[in-house]
């Protein structure tokens, strides 16, 4: 799985970069949400920039318990929400965000080229 992890970062890095990814269960990810971000409740991915010059440095800390329970609920296959997660959250690192409609559209756009890149389908088509 490591080396599906490094595929799927690698895929959406731009230059250079060292990234830690960590997997965390649900107690680790509950108590990082709500510290870093002000919510009670275990998330699927949680990006941590460092700095993006001259290369792009951070975490991805990632509960594999709420990445299988949505992509069950979602009927998605686990590797292809990891690819998706994955590459959402490298996203992040490099500065994307999705806090207004114009800037998620255009970071939905960069993931779904993405992971076509890799064979993946669209993670946000219904």
């Amino acid at each position: 799985m490591r080396a599906d992890f490094v595929k799927w970062a690698r895929a959406a890095l731009s230059g250079g970069g060292e990234v830690t990814i960590r997997l965390v269960d649900a107690d680790e990810g509950r108590a990082l949400n709500d510290e870093y971000r002000g919510k009670d409740y275990a998330t699927n991915v949680l990006s941590f920039p460092y700095d993006t010059e001259p290369v792009v440095m951070g975490d991805l800390v990632i509960c594999p318990s709420v990445v299988a329970r949505e992509a069950n609920e979602q009927g998605k296959p686990l590797a292809a929400h990891y690819a998706h997660l994955t590459v959402h959250g490298m996203l992040h690192l490099q500065g994307w965000d999705h806090e207004n409609d114009q800037d998620a559209q255009a970071m939905e756009d960069e993931e779904r080229e993405i992971l076509a890149t890799m064979g993946y389908a669209d993670p946000y088509a219904v």
